[in-house]
Formats: structure tokens, C-alpha cells, sequence
């Protein structure tokens, strides 16, 4: 293959077809609690991230179908059988019926016995937290006739800016590593591998009981198993991980108990393990309209949607997790004034400075692609309101106010106080000029109200009439300027 035919051919030679960009509801997640993978209908990791959730892609071909893919699965088909999650997991189970037989693929960003100090934060993890092993390992099966498997894997770093310079290591040809914008990840196969410029593939056909892998890892030490048995092991290890997790959990015997399941399978995935903070979304830049501009950078940790996250780990009585976050609210660092941004990094960090990757086509050509998020500095006067609620949620199920977050409590309260008159940006987070969003007052009314219980709970008999008038007054405020003659609360004090 030439260079140029190897720079037009960016999909696997198996593709029937040019691929379009995958439906986005029909990508599937998988995590280690560090960063996560979306897994596209035809095999192919389109998106990964690594070491953590909200470092530089490696494969993004999510937001560009050149910025870099990996591709595990039955050479010239791109449409699966049936695909699902190992029940109780975030293990990816994928099953092909080809021309020629039958082959199940299982995909997982593995989970190891824990073994390592936690440095980032003082406080205890959960008990049923293991390690990530900074892995993703893809196993195949046959389980019936004659398949051949292909492995493509074309990294792309720093969001597809710098392809992969690849080498072999050792003569077997089943290990080589990626190199490129300062990152090294290391493929590791039972299949013989040759390079093709910036990707590595592999074919082979697979008879009936025959298995093959391959594990690409971003560890420091690069070691990743060495044969078809050790990855299934560690797979397994993985969904015994994600089970032992679930059954902590209180799930209702409800006709919608699986989407329950699901659904904390996701929160647990989508927190940075290492700190408690929970993200947003897995990914950046995906649209809120087919082919618009409102394309965001959703790989942070925001205090107010948090809340809800915190009510759900309650409800299912998973304490645990939810005091991890209160404890990450008590470890970042407050503004100037005292007051919480509306946002953070995974890691606490505050500054989330916005910039563009203008070179990418955005998924499906929606452009631009955001990396960073702008409205970290943004005032949002609502956060007060998040972040006391979810304190009061928090002690009364755990019975107890922490003492570390009772200053949290004060400082709020404070801020609320001093600000509730003032315009921001709100709840959407506009970019324009800054409005008296009645949302902002409510949760300010929130914030005010609930640090008052939490004074009175705490046997403060000054500071609970104090913030108990305050929240009076802004209640009294929204019914006055908030409300439209239809009784109707407006957007904001100057809206319709």
C-alpha cells in the first residue's frame, strides 16, 4: 500500500461503504472510573481519552472520521447480530453472524485488585472501588464455522493533530508501540501485526472454539496480557468488579429495574474515582441541534447538576459514592469572593480556559469542536443553591453535618446574601448580557433556606433567622417581579 492510499484509507479496508457518523444513541460506554471509550455498531472504538476522562483524545473519530480509530471485529462486516452489556456491567458483549460462521467480541476498560496509594485526595475511597488498570482489552471468540478477524488501530493524539509513529517490539510481531504528541500506548495481540504508516493491522481466521485478543494499554508500565486466556481473566475480573459494585446498591423490584441498573452503571462510570467528581458527559463538542454551533465540552464536574446525581446515589443507597462528592465540594478551591464556581475539573482545577480545534469537522459537521469549557468563570448565581441543597440532602441521610462543610454552608450563605439582587448568566449559561433569570433567584431562595435548616440542625440560633429572613425577602422579590399576569413564572424579570 502507497502512502497516499494509506493517507484516503482511514476506515478499515472492511468497510462495504465510506462510514457515516454512527447515530449517536447507538454508540456503547465503557469506563474504568478513570476515562471511557464509545464503541461504534461497527466495532470501532471512536472515542478515547486517556489517561483520564478529560485528557486529549486518542481516538476521535467521533468528531472527525480522521482523527483516529480501532477496529476489532469480523473483516468485511459492519452491521452485529445483536450487541448488549454483560448484565450487571459495563462490559461490551458483541455478537456477528458472518457468511462464513459465528463470533462474539467482548470489550472492557479493565478493573484490577486495588494495590496503589491514593495521592489525590485525603479521604477514603469506597470499599468496593479496585484500580483502573489504565487498559482496554478486546477479546474474540469463534463459536461457530470459519471468521476472519481483522484488527485495525490507527491512534491519532492530541485530538487528531498527531498521527502514530508505530513500532514493533521484539520478532514475534504481537506487541508494538504508538508514539506521538508526548504519549506512548502499547498494542499487545496474539495476532501477527505489520505497519501500515500510522496504523497497525492484523487478519485471521478463527475456527470454531478458537480465540484471539488484543489489549492496548497507557499505563506506565505498558503491561498488558500476553495471551487470549489472561485477557478473557481480566475481562471477568472487570464484570465481577461492576457486579460487586451493583449489589451494594438498593434497586426496586420495578418493571423498570434494568434501566435503574443501567442508569447507576452509568453515574458510577461517568466519576473520576480518584477525587469523587462526577462528569457531565463522556465527550466534547457533540451537538444540541443537528449541524449547530452550541457544541460544548462537557468533560467537568458542575455543582448544581450534581445535585440530582446525589439524590439518585441516595435513593439507591449508594452513601458511599455520594459522600465522595461532598468530600470533592469541601477540597476545591472557592473564588476571590468566596464563593464556588459553577464548574470544575475532574481534578478540582479551576481554570477550564475554552479553545477551538478548528481543523476537526465536528460530529456529523457540526462545528466548532470546543475543548475547555468558557462559562467556568462565569457568574451563575444558582450554584449556591446546588451546592446547599445537596449538603442538606446529604446530612439528613447521613445524620450527621460534616464539620469540614460547614464552612462551605457559611460561605455560600453568604455569597447567596450578597448577590441574590444581581443579574448573571443563568441556568443556560448565556453568553450574552447578563439577565435577572428568576431561576437564579429561586436557587438563591435555596440556598438561603437550606443553609437556615441546616443552622437550625446545627443548633446555630443566630446565623438560622438570619438566612431564614434573606430567604423571605428573595421569595417575596420573584413573586413580585418574577411572575407574568397569567401567574406564570417569567424567564427572567424582563421576559414575556
Amino acid at each position: 500500500m502507497t502512502a497516499v492510499e494509506v493517507a484516503t484509507d482511514r476506515r478499515p479496508q472492511s468497510a462495504a461503504a465510506p462510514s457515516p457518523f454512527p447515530p449517536i444513541a447507538e454508540y456503547a460506554f465503557l469506563s474504568n472510573c478513570h476515562t471511557g471509550a464509545l464503541i461504534a455498531p461497527d466495532g470501532a472504538v471512536d472515542w478515547l481519552c486517556v489517561p483520564s476522562f478529560d485528557s486529549a483524545s486518542i481516538f476521535a473519530s467521533l468528531l472527525d472520521r480522521e482523527a483516529g480509530f480501532f477496529r476489532f471485529a469480523p473483516f468485511g462486516n459492519n452491521h452485529p447480530t445483536a450487541v448488549r452489556y454483560v448484565p450487571g456491567t459495563n462490559v461490551l458483549e458483541t455478537t456477528w453472524k458472518t457468511p462464513n460462521g459465528w463470533v462474539t467480541v467482548r470489550d472492557a476498560l479493565t478493573m484490577g485488585p486495588r494495590g496503589r496509594e491514593d495521592v489525590v485526595t485525603p479521604h477514603t475511597r469506597p470499599p468496593a472501588d479496585d484500580d483502573a488498570e489504565h487498559m482496554l482489552v478486546r477479546t474474540v471468540e469463534c463459536l461457530d464455522g470459519n471468521v476472519e478477524v481483522e484488527l485495525v488501530c490507527e491512534p491519532a493524539f492530541d485530538y487528531g493533530r498527531t498521527p502514530a509513529e508505530w513500532a514493533l517490539r521484539g520478532d514475534d510481531r504481537h506487541s508494538a508501540d504508538a508514539t506521538g504528541a508526548g504519549q506512548k500506548v502499547r498494542l499487545d495481540t496474539d495476532l501477527h501485526l505489520g505497519i501500515e504508516e500510522s496504523r497497525v493491522r492484523a487478519r485471521h481466521v478463527l475456527s470454531a472454539g478458537d480465540r484471539a485478543y488484543c489489549a492496548l494499554s497507557w499505563d506506565e508500565d505498558l503491561k498488558g496480557p500476553q495471551t487470549a486466556e489472561e485477557a478473557a481473566a481480566r475481562i471477568a475480573a472487570t464484570a465481577r468488579f461492576w457486579r460487586a459494585w451493583l449489589g451494594r446498591a438498593r434497586i426496586p423490584d420495578h418493571r423498570f429495574r434494568d434501566p435503574i441498573q443501567r442508569s447507576a452503571l452509568v453515574i458510577k462510570g461517568l466519576t473520576y474515582m480518584p477525587t469523587g467528581a462526577t462528569i457531565a458527559a463522556l465527550t466534547t463538542s457533540l451537538p444540541e441541534t443537528p449541524g449547530g454551533e452550541r457544541n460544548w465540552d462537557y468533560r467537568y464536574t458542575w455543582i448544581r447538576d450534581t445535585t440530582f446525581t446525589l439524590q439518585a446515589l441516595h435513593m439507591l443507597n449508594l452513601d458511599w459514592e455520594a459522600d465522595e462528592f461532598m468530600q470533592f465540594v469541601a477540597d476545591v478551591e472557592a473564588t476571590e469572593d468566596g464563593s464556588l464556581q459553577i464548574m470544575y475539573g475532574i481534578d478540582g482545577r479551576r481554570d477550564l480556559t475554552e479553545s477551538t480545534r478548528d481543523e476537526l469537522t465536528g460530529y456529523a459537521g457540526a462545528r466548532p469542536v470546543r475543548i475547555g469549557n468558557g462559562a467556568f468563570d462565569q457568574r451563575q448565581n444558582d450554584v449556591y443553591g446546588g451546592a446547599l441543597d445537596s449538603i442538606l440532602l446529604h446530612t439528613r441521610r447521613s445524620e450527621r453535618l460534616p464539620r469540614r462543610l460547614w464552612p462551605i454552608v457559611q460561605s455560600q450563605a453568604d455569597c447567596a446574601t450578597r448577590v441574590w439582587r444581581e443579574p448573571d448568566q443563568g441556568i443556560w449559561e448565556a453568553r450574552g448580557a447578563p439577565q435577572h433569570y428568576v431561576s437564579s433567584k429561586l436557587m438563591c431562595w435555596v440556598a438561603l433556606d437550606r443553609a437556615s435548616k441546616l443552622a437550625e440542625m446545627r443548633g446555630d440560633g443566630e446565623a438560622q433567622p438570619k438566612w431564614a429572613a434573606v430567604a423571605d425577602e428573595i421569595k417575596e422579590d420573584i413573586l413580585e417581579h418574577g411572575v407574568d399576569e397569567r401567574g406564570v413564572l417569567r424567564q427572567h424579570y424582563e421576559s414575556d
